[in-house]
């Protein structure tokens, strides 16, 4: 059995690297394989990945859309129509939600939007609410509740 320090890799699958600047009997003597002059031949010739060749650069050609601000949060969103599928006088919870598929992805936590009718009576507790979704609830005598931080978001 062959010990680890001594392998060695098959041979030709290792290439030499080209050493270059070492002289006139190398070949790549005088402008190291760079050329004359130009932008190759400067040291710190590396050009940033987004660079065209002068051409105006992509990024400055597609306009500019909107803004997402750093702090912008992701709500799972929730319309007061979907909510139909309880039965009268349940409590609906963020964990009620996930597990008849309303809401997949939690993300920042779930919103409850005003969007279509509500018939039934239910207590509902999400983490924000629209003034419309709320007024929908509670016409049909229900109630909203909002999860803060402190009360266990």
């Amino acid at each position: 059995m062959k010990e680890l320090s001594s392998l060695k890799p098959i041979p030709g699958s290792v290439k030499q690297r080209k050493r270059v600047g070492r002289g006139p009997g190398s070949g790549t003597g005088k402008t190291a394989a760079r050329g004359h002059k130009g932008t190759g031949a400067r040291t710190g010739k590396g050009r940033p990945a987004h660079f065209e060749g002068g051409q105006m650069p992509l990024q400055r050609r597609v306009p500019k859309r909107g803004f997402r601000p750093l702090d912008h949060k992701e709500f799972a969103v929730v319309n007061v129509g979907e909510l139909d599928i309880f039965e009268n006088g349940t409590k609906v919870d963020v964990a009620m939600l996930v597990t008849t598929g309303l809401v997949r992805k939690i993300g920042y936590g779930v919103k409850l939007l005003g969007n279509g009718d509500i018939t039934r009576k239910l207590d509902i507790v999400v983490h924000a609410c629209s003034a419309t979704a709320r007024e929908k609830v509670v016409a049909a005598g229900g109630t909203v509740s909002v999860l803060t931080e402190e009360t266990g978001a």
